[in-house]
């Protein structure tokens, strides 16, 4: 959040007879600050990291969470989600839900900064999926596809000693830690000279400290890129 520039200010989780909690309760409507309930207990930090830290992927959730958005009733919450992940890359389109009062100003930005809008042809696409109730049939199709490939992935990969860092619960990633303290970066080029593209850790890494971890995509990854990793890691 503060590389984002943000100024976050932490607060005593419980009121203890000091007001400090209500103050900044009272601060926080007073200045249209955002006032994080979710981490007032370690419950409701487990919903955080349901929410905010994984909602640009909730789509692909095998069971839907809740979404901040939601929690917070739109008071100070604007929800961004697209449809060229789960329909087509090509299809660039997307959405916001916001205060009404804030939307007028959002529509101004978008105009501004891109001289028009999503392509109608792209628009009518997406609208029609959306009124004949086949996009949530589609969503559940995609998200079976992806947890199956997911599980086979994960497989495939601990039998070249490649385990994950850790498992998503939707998505297309899965970051894995490399075996023997193997270099992402030097086995990423490797591959690279066979026409299979990876993800070293540390192009996602500001501190550079994620040289042992790749990122997959497991819709991707399949059994020729497998084989030119094998050889990499020989």
């Amino acid at each position: 959040m503060r590389m984002l520039g943000a100024k976050v200010v932490l607060t005593p989780r419980a009121q203890k007879g000091f007001g400090m909690y209500q103050k900044a309760v009272e601060l926080a409507k007073a200045n249209g600050w955002f006032l994080a309930h979710q981490f007032e207990t370690d419950a409701n930090a487990e919903i955080h990291e349901a929410t905010t830290a994984r909602e640009i992927l909730a789509d692909f959730e095998p069971e839907p969470s809740p979404r901040l958005a939601a929690l917070d009733g739109l008071a100070r919450v604007i929800r961004i989600g697209s449809f060229s992940k789960t329909l087509s890359a090509s299809i660039r389109c997307g959405y916001i839900v916001a205060r009404p009062d804030w939307v007028e100003g959002l529509i101004d930005l978008q105009v501004a900064t891109n001289f028009g809008g999503p392509s109608p042809v792209a628009a009518e696409l997406v609208f029609a999926t959306l009124s004949d109730g086949s996009y949530r049939k589609h969503l559940a199709g995609l998200r079976t596809r992806l947890a199956k490939r997911r599980r086979e992935v994960v497989g495939q990969l601990e039998t070249l000693g490649i385990r994950p860092w850790t498992l998503p619960r939707g998505g297309f990633f899965l970051w894995c830690r490399l075996p023997d303290g193997r270099d992402a970066g030097q086995l990423a080029k490797g591959a690279l000279r066979e026409g299979v593209v990876l993800a070293p850790g540390n192009v996602f890494s500001v501190t550079q400290s994620a040289g042992e971890l790749m990122r997959f995509n497991v819709a991707q990854t399949n059994g020729a890129a497998l084989r030119v990793i094998a050889q990499a890691l020989r």
